[in-house]
């Protein structure tokens, strides 16, 4: 097959390629879950200590060392609070920052199927974003037992994170195949995107709320795209609220524009990968 030829770039396509692709897409993104612990003595198991490890460590410094509170409710708050609260923000994060660092090299790692093989480049993306996603989902099973431990109870309204998760990973989707085809042309993208996501982690409220800014800075800090679902995972697993249904269907919808824009600009460009490669 011809690798200049030009591919379909329409969201039927995207539906139609990625469903006849899923058993692929399943094999690989289960090599790549269990291919980060190969040669490890406990294997797939990191990715639960890994968590445990991390919400311990949070626990002991905000709740022990700085003894610190969340907020104007802060009175009413346990001393664990603040690192579970804090755990939810990275988990988010960490969603975000780990699936578009690795974006940029997803091409650059796989030249042979560039290449020799006739293979859908199209769901490289889709297979690290899987990737992550099972781990973030590891790291969320790890904070509602440490919620649940700490307050004896777990919020109902849990049912609703994947509903709050699902516009950031089609956000992070799209620009997932934006960076993947940049990544091929420009090489500077890869440390560029690493600098931009630590710039991120701290202007967005994984650290402190919303309310501790200046109300002149609280509008700047709204405009990351991390915001506003790190502030609707909080409110449906930490304050037992119903998320904003509205904004995340706004939210869900400019990324869908967002991801096909991305994918479009993936297929388009890709007929010059070979070339480059």
């Amino acid at each position: 097959m011809d690798p200049h030829i030009s591919k379909p770039s329409s969201l039927r396509s995207l539906i139609v390629h990625s469903w006849r692709n899923r058993n692929l897409i399943y094999q690989m993104t289960k090599r790549e879950i269990v291919g980060r612990y190969r040669g490890s003595a406990m294997g797939l198991l990191w990715s639960f200590i890994n968590p445990v490890f991390m919400l311990t460590v949070y626990t002991f410094v905000f709740s022990v060392v700085f003894k610190a509170r969340w907020g104007a409710s802060a009175v009413q708050e346990s001393r664990t609070d603040f690192a579970v609260i804090l755990f939810v923000g990275l988990i988010v994060h960490s969603l975000f920052a780990e699936t578009l660092n690795r974006a940029p090299t997803l091409i650059l790692a796989n030249v042979n199927y560039v290449k020799k093989v006739v293979f859908p480049l199209e769901i490289l993306p889709i297979i690290n974003l899987g990737s992550v996603l099972f781990h973030s989902f590891i790291s969320l099973l790890v904070l509602l037992i440490a919620f649940f431990i700490f307050n004896g109870f777990i919020h109902w309204t849990l049912v609703f994170i994947p509903l709050v998760l699902l516009p950031l990973v089609l956000l992070i989707l799209g620009l997932s195949w934006f960076l993947a085809s940049l990544g091929v042309y420009l090489r500077d993208v890869g440390q560029t995107i690493t600098i931009i996501m630590t710039v991120m982690m701290f202007l967005s409220p994984v650290f402190y709320p919303i309310s501790s800014l200046p109300k002149n800075l609280q509008p700047v800090i709204m405009l990351n795209p991390l915001t506003f679902i790190i502030e609707q995972a909080r409110a449906v697993l930490i304050w037992g609220k119903l998320p904003s249904f509205s904004g995340l269907g706004i939210y869900a919808l400019i990324s869908l524009v967002i991801m096909w824009l991305c994918y479009a600009w993936f297929q388009k460009t890709r007929k010059g990968f070979a070339d480059v490669l």
